[in-house]
């Protein structure tokens, strides 16, 4: 026994310790805090008497359950509305110049006449699987309801399966025609060994398709020659489409009928900006056509020039001594890229999609302005596309009135895509669509299935059925788009 008493006796005391140094933190927090169990009186006389903690924290449930109340949506669990006053996420366009044809979806009504118009396809026989890609698309979303014809050209002949599969794809009437020399390749009057001197040395220099000459051939049958074509010559509109295109919303109405009513001359729905080293003369004939010819800008011009920057121009050389005259031989600074003062911005419309009045193609202005640009060669000196062609024509010798953007389309091709937001409200159930061409019937039904759950309706959206795809931005939110030019000209914004 006394050897434990010994041992207990020696054992530390840190525990005991311990626990008067909590017994004391506890005493000191318990202190610190002692003021909120303090009652105060209701009344300078009143018996009853609250915690002033309580008091303290009434006033901050009250404010939280003010919010909960105030910014919760009522008919939804969980969903937290943008509190009343903020913009929305969309913002709307002014209907000065232009406005959407149809906000939404529409019945499909097909009772009415149609537009002397077509389809226009410009393609090979290898790139068949992409023109299937297109004509499924076009179908479903549109040309199920109105069957508008197509016109297929070739620089080559159209081989047997091309055409066979291709009529398996439609109902409506289609045409394939060749390309003659007169419209494709170099003209007679160029020395064609120097144009594709200049081709090679595009390519050397890794323009973007410049070293394909069949690329510059094909920009310059669309700036010039497509409209001229025997099979689209009886022909008033047209629709241009692109293998391997993907549209994403329901077309509910008819969009040649639409523009004609609204006496517009050419429709887009992307615009962005070119590549500078493709066309870095191209602004300085466009700008001579329209100087030598006295056109005055009808508002449209504006939407491809570059604005100058404010600061830029508040900012002054500093103070050099001047030499006397007859020795300053410094010659003026000239800014090569100008033409009268104005320089070009780089945006067009993006025209492989684009819906277009024929006859302004074949406008004795429009020829004037394309035999000019031509004999300049720069569709071969340089990379023209028909793109900045057309625009920089519209630009000349059209008014934003005339030019109509279809927002409510859903767009893609290659990597660049717009696609709108579904209409509130607006909204009207999906017609299935079954194509036959897809012999795996459960394949075919998937097929259809995918589009059954479009995309979420959102303010200001005004798309039918619209369903885009998520693996890329659309243009808008992109460096390069020129949406911004195209609202500025087409009378600014109409929300915030």
């Amino acid at each position: 026994m006394n050897i434990v008493r010994r041992i207990v006796k020696r054992m530390p005391l840190a525990p005991a310790l311990a626990s008067l140094e909590d017994a004391s933190r506890e005493k000191g927090q318990s202190v610190r805090f002692a003021f909120l169990r303090r009652r105060i009186r209701l009344r300078g006389n009143s018996s009853i008497s609250i915690p002033l903690g309580i008091v303290l924290l009434f006033p901050c449930v009250v404010i939280i359950l003010i919010v909960l109340i105030f910014v919760r949506h009522p008919s939804s669990s969980g969903g937290i509305l943008i509190p009343a006053g903020a913009p929305p996420s969309i913002r709307r366009i002014s209907e000065e110049h232009d406005k959407v044809f149809a906000t939404g979806c529409l019945n499909i009504d097909t009772s009415g006449p149609r537009a002397n118009a077509a389809f226009v396809v410009l393609a090979r026989n290898k790139e068949l699987d992409g023109v299937i890609q297109s004509i499924k698309s076009i179908e479903r979303h549109f040309n199920r309801w109105w069957h508008y014809p197509y016109v297929f050209l070739n620089d080559g002949d159209f081989d047997q399966e091309f055409k066979d599969t291709i009529l398996n794809y439609t109902s409506a009437n289609v045409e394939f025609g060749k390309i003659d020399s007169s419209m494709w390749g170099f003209p007679d009057w160029v020395d064609h060994e120097v144009a594709r001197e200049g081709i090679r040395k595009q390519g050397d220099a890794a323009i973007m398709y410049g070293g394909m000459e069949s690329y510059h051939h094909m920009c310059r049958f669309y700036s010039g020659f497509f409209y001229k074509h025997p099979l689209l010559l009886k022909y008033e509109w047209y629709w241009r489409l692109e293998p391997e295109i993907k549209y994403f919303c329901d077309i509910t109405y008819d969009p040649f009928i639409k523009m004609a009513e609204a006496n517009k001359t050419y429709g887009f729905t992307i615009a962005v900006k070119e590549l500078r080293e493709t066309v870095p003369n191209i602004f300085r004939y466009a700008s001579a056509y329209k100087r030598t010819h006295n056109l005055k800008s009808q508002g449209l011009w504006e939407m491809f020039l570059e604005v100058p920057n404010e600061e830029d121009g508040e900012k002054k050389e500093p103070e050099q001594e001047k030499l006397p005259e007859e020795f300053d031989m410094k010659p003026p600074e000239v800014d090569t890229e100008a033409m009268e003062g104005e320089k070009y911005n780089m945006c067009h419309f993006w025209s492989n999609f684009e819906i277009a009045r024929l006859d302004f193609f074949r406008s004795k202005e429009y020829e004037d302005f394309f035999e000019m640009m031509d004999r300049s060669g720069g569709f071969w000196m340089e990379r023209w596309g028909d793109a900045p062609i057309h625009s920089l024509a519209a630009g000349a010798l059209l008014a934003p009135r005339d030019i109509h953007y279809f927002r409510d389309f859903g767009y893609r091709h290659t990597t660049i895509q717009h696609c709108p937001a579904n209409a509130p409200a607006r909204q009207l159930p999906r017609i299935p669509y079954l194509e036959m061409t897809t012999e795996d019937e459960k394949k075919r039904i998937e097929e259809d299935e995918y589009w059954a759950t479009a995309d979420p309706v959102k303010e200001n959206g005004v798309g039918c059925r619209c369903k885009c795809d998520t693996d890329i931005v659309d243009v808008e939110g992109k460096q390069g788009s020129c949406l911004a030019e195209w609202v500025n000209v087409a009378g600014g914004w109409a929300s915030p």
